[in-house]
């Protein structure tokens, strides 16, 4: 545990090291081709420091972080786009903007289509954690339970944990700064269709860097040849092509095992769906029909627990990281207890 920490400080010091060069120096070079081409060596180390980390829980975050968000935020930031092209005022903003899952909330917003979101209850959150905890604690009884009730404990856990981690992340940087930041999830179990799930209330971070840099350039691009609708089920599958082999790179981070292509797959099936879905939704509402929410919710968690099932977690059941994740929570209990004086235990 004290060798993955010490790996775990040196990954980010590497890079806060890059970041101070990307504001310091390639910031300064004109946008376009010459402050991409300066980028590439960051871009190339963003890709290989997660690398240097082993355990689930910080080389996952890190992976995400860096492979996934910060490497699209620096390629739209060659461009002179996104949240770096805002002109953060000091070195600090400019790297807590670069490499973590924050995104300042705009005034007015930028998206008028966006679920209105608000302030939520401290209790909600305190109720998140410790349903995590007794997910957590329900794992020492693995063997007895049934293995679609497994599955549900993975899916509600993935969840959790996500929304915690991507929370704490933006605490200090909310605390300390004061900024507002955009909500990253937005209660996604409430879901009415997969167009709600998946841009309105799921990793929200995720959707507003894959809408500037896969959507829209792709929309833009197949306006040229075919219709608003063609070009808006295009555009809606290659973002989700993207995203699926996103994850299937951040699946070798985690497995360190060939990709399978299961993951991708799953999310070009989203996407056909949902592309599907927007069409079918405008010709009921041009005839008058709405399928109530109690009826459209159940469907859409139904369907992401179904193809969940089948093409998003087999790769990692197979490849063990369901068990690597649950045995660190043992050993980071084992590793504070050999800091904390016993006393407190």
């Amino acid at each position: 545990m004290d060798g993955e920490i010490e790996s775990f400080i040196k990954v980010w010091l590497t890079t806060i090291s890059c970041l101070c060069y990307c504001y310091f120096i390639a910031a300064r070079i004109p946008k376009g081709f010459l402050r991409l081409l300066s980028l590439l060596p960051i871009l190339h180390l963003f890709l290989i420091l997660p690398l240097n980390l082993s355990s689930f829980h910080l080389g996952g975050p890190t992976t995400f972080f860096l492979v996934w968000l910060g490497t699209f935020k620096l390629l739209l930031f060659s461009f002179n786009q996104g949240p770096l092209a805002l002109s953060p005022p000091n070195i600090v903003h400019f790297i807590s903007l670069a490499s973590l899952p924050i995104n300042l909330k705009q005034h007015p917003p930028t998206n008028k289509n966006n679920t209105k979101t608000t302030q939520k209850p401290k209790w909600l959150l305190l109720l998140k954690v410790l349903i995590l905890a007794m997910i957590v604690g329900a794992y020492d009884y693995r063997e007895n339970l049934h293995p679609h009730f497994i599955l549900v404990l993975y899916c509600c856990h993935m969840y959790l944990g996500i929304e915690l981690v991507l929370a704490l992340c933006a605490v200090p940087v909310r605390t300390i700064f004061g900024f507002e930041i955009e909500p990253q999830f937005n209660e996604p179990y409430l879901s009415t269709s997969l167009q709600d799930f998946w841009g309105r209330r799921w990793n929200l971070m995720v959707t507003r860097i894959l809408r500037p840099t896969v959507y829209h350039p792709v929309y833009r691009m197949s306006m040229q040849f075919v219709g608003p609708s063609c070009a808006m089920s295009t555009a809606v599958l290659a973002t989700f092509l993207v995203s699926g082999l996103m994850h299937e790179l951040i699946y070798y981070y985690l497995a360190r095992a060939p990709p399978t292509w299961e993951v991708t797959c799953f999310f070009v099936l989203h996407g056909v769906y949902m592309a599907a879905e927007v069409v079918v939704k405008k010709v009921m509402l041009r005839r008058g029909w709405r399928l109530h929410h109690a009826v459209s919710g159940p469907l859409v968690v139904a369907f992401l627990a179904v193809t969940g099932r089948w093409l998003f977690f087999p790769q990692l059941l197979r490849n063990g990281v369901d068990r690597k994740a649950i045995g660190e929570y043992a050993i980071l209990v084992d590793f504070i207890k050999s800091k904390v004086p016993l006393h407190f235990f």
